[in-house]
């Protein structure tokens, strides 16, 4: 994508028109992709969006932001801690954070753009407004100014996202209490960091700070860390977690936080039912995400939603109205930017008659920390749940000839198998770019392989993906190099 259309927030040409086969709401990463391959299916396709930049939470404060701050503080702890191991000296190194900010801001900047640049290339017309639906075929689009303009729309498509969750008791103040969307940009590293969640943006933005200077204590309601993740993995995170610095609460109930000048302070209940107060300069709220569907005018339409909100819809991503469809983090299932792109093709594929179709056992989850961490499939927990048999093969980094090489040897791979069919049921790795080498697992899950042919593929030397080759023969007790 293009960053030369970066700061164009003009509509196209086409806006003089008022009718569409398709009107996506929301420009994040399922309804930009949504809108863009329905204009390859042939159908005139509007896309609305309230923000002056296309690319939702992902591009604009989310996945994108993050990532580039994971990155730059990655190396800046590597120039200070680790090149002299590589037998390059460096000294003085020193964190420039405004530069580091900047960088993050231009990267933000090109690929939001390149959004732009894809809709003209597609001939979409951007819209800009909140959008609602007073009725059927009838999106309204109100303007920053209060005026209103209403679209025809044959098909409506709900792509509008989620939104961080609040707490009970805890006043965001869009300063010392926030959100990820602040933690993105503070101006100054945090003396101390109180985190209130260790969920995927806790444990990343925790992790940032914390590389560049930061106390962090990280209160977690839940009794572990990674409930929903691999057992072992959870475990080895933890440690590994603690011994970059991060602090963990398990069991807090976090009851109020209070902001006084530039000192912040933390009110919860412990595991034991004891009231704890801490203090810091900053908090970051992140308890999870809640789906934007209010002020859509669902209700009025009858469109149904469960108790959180989320757009109930059918295999095709058609709400309980025709002619409306949902897709991502409004409808339920795990709020994932690659999970809403791929509902996104599925649901204009569905509206044009082919077979659209998502395999949800086959989406991988990643936290992009250091290690990273990613799985799919099932767990052990979920197998045992649910009474399957199944093998267990793993490996660790420690014993790959290029994680050494890279300095990198923290973490595994371990891939969970039917007992009987030897199909793939889950795989989890912590270790260096797992966010990467669990491509290959999903594909293999897509696929219904076996750990087998996992075992039996040729892999690359030395290269990290030998690890999941390796877990793969430990299934059938026959690692080769451990």
């Amino acid at each position: 994508m293009s960053g030369e259309s970066a700061n164009q927030t003009n509509n196209t040409a086409e806006d003089n028109a008022d009718s569409f086969d398709l009107v996506v709401i929301g420009s994040g990463p399922g309804g930009y992709v949504a809108a863009i391959r329905a204009a390859q299916l042939g159908m005139s396709v509007a896309c609305v969006e309230r923000d002056k930049t296309l690319g939702g939470t992902c591009l604009n404060v989310g996945c994108i932001p993050s990532k580039a701050l994971l990155e730059s503080s990655e190396r800046f702890v590597e120039a200070r801690d680790h090149l002299a191991d590589h037998g390059v000296k460096a000294s003085g190194v020193e964190l420039d954070l405004p530069t580091m900010l900047g960088r993050k801001e231009k990267i933000v900047s090109q690929l939001t753009g390149g959004i732009a640049g894809l809709f003209k290339k597609n001939k979409i017309t951007r819209i800009s407004g909140h959008g609602s639906i007073p009725e059927r075929g009838v999106v309204a689009v109100k303007d920053a100014d209060g005026g209103e303009r209403r679209l025809g729309a044959a098909k409506i498509l709900i792509a509008t996202g989620s939104t961080p969750a609040s707490l009970k008791g805890v006043e965001l103040d869009g300063d010392r209490i926030g959100t990820s969307t602040e933690a993105l940009s503070y101006e100054g590293v945090p003396e101390h960091l109180i985190v209130i969640g260790a969920g995927v943006i806790g444990l990343e933005l925790g992790s940032v700070w914390a590389r560049l200077g930061a106390k962090v204590t990280v209160l977690e309601f839940m009794p572990k860390l990674l409930p929903t993740m691999d057992e072992e993995v959870s475990r080895l995170a933890l440690r590994l977690f603690k011994r970059q610095g991060l602090s963990f609460t398990f069991g807090a109930r976090v009851q109020r936080a209070k902001a006084e000048g530039e000192t912040v302070t933390v009110t919860y209940q412990s595991a034991s039912g004891e009231e704890t107060t801490i203090a810091g300069d900053r908090v970051l709220v992140a308890v999870g995400r809640r789906p934007c569907t209010t002020g859509l005018g669902l209700g009025k339409l009858g469109v149904d939603t469960d108790r959180r909100g989320c757009v109930i819809v059918d295999e095709h991503y058609q709400s309980s109205v025709p002619g409306i469809w949902a897709i991502g983090d409004v409808i339920p299932g795990p709020m994932l930017a690659h999970k809403a792109s791929e509902e996104g093709l599925a649901a204009v594929e569905n509206m044009a008659g082919l077979p659209g179709h998502v395999c949800y056992d086959a989406i991988p989850n990643v936290i992009y920390t250091s290690p990273e961490i990613a799985s799919v499939g099932k767990t052990e927990a979920e197998l045992k749940g649910e009474g399957i048999p199944y093998r267990k093969g793993s490996f660790p980094f420690m014993a790959n000839g290029r994680a050494k090489a890279l300095g990198q040897t923290d973490g595994m791979v371990k891939i969970l198998a039917h007992a009987e069919t030897d199909r793939i049921l889950g795989v989890h790795c912590i270790g260096p770019r797992a966010g990467d080498l669990i491509a290959e697992a999903a594909i293999a899950v897509e696929f219904s392989a076996s750990a087998e042919d996992l075992a039996r593929s040729v892999h690359a030397h030395p290269t990290l993906a030998e690890v999941v080759k390796e877990a793969a023969l430990a299934v059938d007790g026959r690692v080769i190099h451990i």
